[in-house]
């Protein structure tokens, strides 16, 4: 058997509103109470597993790798309602990235999580 995620958890400030924000910019499900958690469910059968945490957010990083069409739905409804940028580094404020031949945006998410769609894999194999 090989190995593959399953779920992680993504400690925020607010579950029910980082969990429906994701859903809303990948037109995902909507998410699910499963206990301490507001699971989001990824069609490559991965869940993230929103729970809410009084302590300092540890900034994380999460990428999710989408088709054209979906990329052009977020796209549209990222833009319409904060910052993006074409980088990890924010140098490149407005603008969308090329990577590996396709496109990517960057952009925080309710509770300062650093998130990415991309329409082509981070690395080629």
């Amino acid at each position: 058997m090989s190995a593959a995620l399953d779920h992680t958890i993504v400690f925020v400030k607010d579950r029910q509103a980082s969990a429906a924000f994701l859903s809303e910019i990948l037109g995902a499900a909507r998410p699910e109470i499963a206990g301490h958690f507001t699971a989001v469910h990824l069609d490559n059968g991965t869940t993230l597993d929103f729970m809410n945490s009084s302590n300092e957010i540890a900034v994380q990083h999460y990428a999710f790798l989408i088709d054209d069409a979906q990329f052009d739905a977020a796209f549209e409804k990222i833009r319409a309602r904060q910052p993006y940028w074409a980088d990890p580094y924010r140098s490149k404020p407005g603008q969308i990235g090329e990577h590996n031949g396709g496109r990517a945006i960057y952009f925080e998410e309710p509770s300062g999580h650093f998130l990415e769609v991309r329409t082509r894999p981070a690395r080629s194999t």
